[in-house]
């Protein structure tokens, strides 16, 4: 990737799709940092991108921070390497030095628009003498190296899009390879990194496919085998949209720190792509890579709509929940999220305990989207004792002892293996059994004792999270207050 900013979904996806044919193909992964436009890279950038790589379970085999054996991994570290290969193509006449100034471009440029057509270098330095080229270099005038475009290139078969042909000399000047300041475009340097690191398979944003008959240009005046191409559909918004950077909408960075899981992002954006032989939610990073197709790659854009993704994250966070390992992993996040959102409430220490957060995690799996949500006022009731009286509870039911009674009672007998449902269809029994107090007034009155609130979940939902040990004591705690 280049190193203008930070990682978002769009290259977290061709990171993705990259990963899984290696890994389908017993590949090598390999993370290059495109680091030659020196005005637009962004300080910690490079460092960012990896990472986000890592955090998302899809680290590179070989990248500037793991190294390997076709080092260095970021072109700013390679300029010799592009200097040399220029070289060559000087001295084979496949490339030319250009002395045109920034202002003679940029009238070129003011002409074509002016008269409505493309703008294109128009291949001047093209045609100077080896003599003409000696003297403006003994005149010590700035320079920069262009290829030289043949007509006539031949087709190539792209991995996605097929048969593919672009006759860039028709349409484009001789594009600059070698820059002013010794560094190489994206042009020579993606060309000759590909062939040192020994590069097979290139996965990248279709926006290259029409750049790509002019790569291999390249790569026949080094006399180089190219590797193979496929060009990835565009990823855009549910409404055909380009997907919005500003706010940071689409940084990884962003989901992190929202509490998405990376598997729901990697299973959100291969899910509304193409690649595989069904549309299916909840794919780990195992089956990604066991059932990945690079043939099954529809050419049409992917349409990603990002109010599904809390839906993806409710079925991987389930399935962390389930699992020993992670869930112990999720118990501490969630006691530090109590921590931090109730630390003000006088948190019991007992609701802080592994054996109290791991049942709700248990009980709630499948009904949240994020951890977070269990640290939302819905659920505050797990985490903040309530402080109620005896007498607030007379104000609605002058059978407190008794419904207290009753409750634990159930609590004591049975509860334990209860259901909301089952424990639902209890209460109502349960209130037949007092004299006078309506249903109504006694789920008032249990709620207001368990949580001190008026609203919330259902009161069965309540007592069934909470578990028969917190009921029984929170009911003891209000009778007795």
């Amino acid at each position: 990737p280049v190193v203008t900013g930070f990682l978002h979904l769009g290259g977290l996806r061709t990171a993705l799709y990259n990963y899984i044919f290696a890994k389908n193909h017993q590949g090598t992964f390999i993370l290059r940092v495109e680091d030659t436009d020196q005005n637009r890279v962004v300080p910690g950038a490079a460092e960012g991108i990896e990472d986000m790589l890592d955090w998302a379970g899809i680290p590179p085999d070989e990248s500037p921070r793991r190294g390997g054996s076709f080092g260095p991994y970021q072109q700013s570290h390679r300029l010799d390497l592009y200097r040399r290969a220029t070289h060559v193509l000087l001295e084979r006449g496949a490339a030319y030095r250009c002395f045109c100034t920034p202002q003679r471009l940029q009238l070129l440029k003011k002409e074509a628009l002016r008269s409505q057509q493309t703008p294109r270098y128009d291949n001047r330095c093209r045609h100077l003498t080896p003599t003409e080229v000696s003297e403006k270099l003994s005149q010590g005038l700035d320079w920069v190296v262009r290829f030289r475009l043949e007509k006539g290139v031949e087709p190539f078969r792209d991995l996605v899009y097929g048969w593919n042909k672009h006759e860039v000399a028709d349409v484009e000047g001789d594009p600059v390879i070698l820059k002013g300041d010794g560094f190489p475009t994206y042009h020579l340097a993606n060309v000759v990194d590909d062939h040192y690191m020994g590069i097979s398979h290139v996965l990248r944003g279709t926006e290259w496919l029409t750049s790509t008959s002019k790569h291999l240009l390249l790569y026949k005046a080094f006399g180089w085998d190219p590797p193979q191409f496929g060009h990835l559909p565009l990823l855009l918004n549910k409404d055909g949209g380009k997907l919005s950077k500003r706010q940071g909408d689409i940084f990884l960075e962003r989901f992190a720190r929202d509490g998405y899981l990376p598997e729901a992002l990697l299973d959100i954006i291969t899910n509304c792509g193409s690649g595989f032989a069904e549309k299916q939610m909840g794919r780990t990073l195992e089956e990604l890579i066991s059932q990945f197709e690079i043939g099954r790659i529809t050419t049409h854009s992917a349409l990603l709509d990002l109010e599904k993704l809390p839906e993806f994250n409710r079925i991987h966070l389930a399935r962390h929940i389930e699992n020993e390992g992670l869930r112990q992993k999720l118990i501490r996040e969630l006691q530090l999220l109590v921590e931090h959102v109730y630390g003000d409430q006088q948190v019991d220490q007992e609701v802080l305990e592994k054996e109290y957060v791991e049942r709700v995690l248990l009980l709630r799996k499948g009904h949240i989207s994020l951890l977070k949500n269990l640290v939302s006022s819905d659920y505050s009731y797990l985490w903040v004792r309530p402080s109620v009286s005896r007498e607030q509870l007379q104000t609605i039911s002058g059978e407190v002892d008794e419904i207290g009674k009753l409750v634990l009672g159930l609590m004591t007998r049975q509860a334990a293996v209860l259901t909301v449902e089952e424990l639902n269809k209890e209460l109502r029994s349960l209130q037949k059994q007092t004299k006078e107090t309506k249903y109504s007034s006694v789920m008032k009155l249990l709620r207001l004792a368990l949580s001190g609130q008026q609203h919330g979940p259902s009161v069965a939902e309540m007592m069934v999270t909470l578990g028969p040990k917190e009921v029984c004591g929170r009911i003891r705690k209000a009778l007795s207050s």
